[in-house]
């Protein structure tokens, strides 16, 4: 089967897509807007678009949902990324609903947030890593927002630290993105180096 751009039209392209590109990791994003008002929600179309400096990559769509994390994103230029690990995917799926930006997902999912130290959004106390970050750009693509920021601030659980600067993924315990589902991330193997491909 191949389709051409002229044909995505005819089928479920949304279902195509995060079918094949998985898993993925998920962002537990908080924000905050001028007001004050704190908002928490996940994606999954999320990556690192840059290790110097240090930047993590967004895409945010076109829901009303999501619109309240551009909006904060965009008016108050700071957000913190949260890791999703197992224990908090209840909660995480909980926050993806749609709520009204005068709303608190960290009240409605009962989690409890603990204050930043370079940003004003709160963190997800109990995620495992969490990324404090600065806009760096928005770039509109359709009907999307591709939202780059810069990491100023990374909060590693001491239990998950391993020597040499390696997060123990074990301890990790983070969750990915499927299509409609979540997988659990847990089985580990490593490729021999001497086959490596040029």
């Amino acid at each position: 089967m191949i389709l051409h751009k002229n044909e995505f039209n005819d089928h479920d392209m949304g279902k195509l897509v995060k079918g094949a590109i998985v898993p993925r990791p998920i962002a537990w994003v908080s924000s905050m807007d001028g007001h004050g008002r704190k908002n928490l929600a996940p994606f999954s179309f999320f990556t690192v678009a840059s290790m110097d400096p240090l930047t993590l990559a967004i895409s945010v769509g076109e829901r009303e949902r999501e619109k309240d994390t551009a909006f904060n994103i965009k008016e108050t230029e700071e957000f913190v990324v949260n890791i999703v690990s197992e224990p908090l995917a209840n909660a995480m799926h909980e926050t993806s609903r749609y709520y009204s930006a005068e709303e608190d997902e960290f009240e409605v999912a009962g989690i409890t947030e603990a204050e930043s130290v370079y940003v004003r959004p709160p963190r997800v106390m109990a995620s495992p890593v969490s990324f404090e970050c600065r806009l760096t750009q928005v770039v509109e693509i359709g009907t999307s927002n591709l939202i780059l920021g810069e990491v100023i601030g990374y909060h590693l659980r001491d239990d998950i630290y391993m020597e040499k600067d390696k997060v123990d993924p074990h301890k990790l315990q983070a969750i990915g993105r499927m299509a409609g589902d979540y997988t659990f991330v847990r089985d580990f193997f490593p490729l021999p180096t001497d086959q490596l491909p040029e």
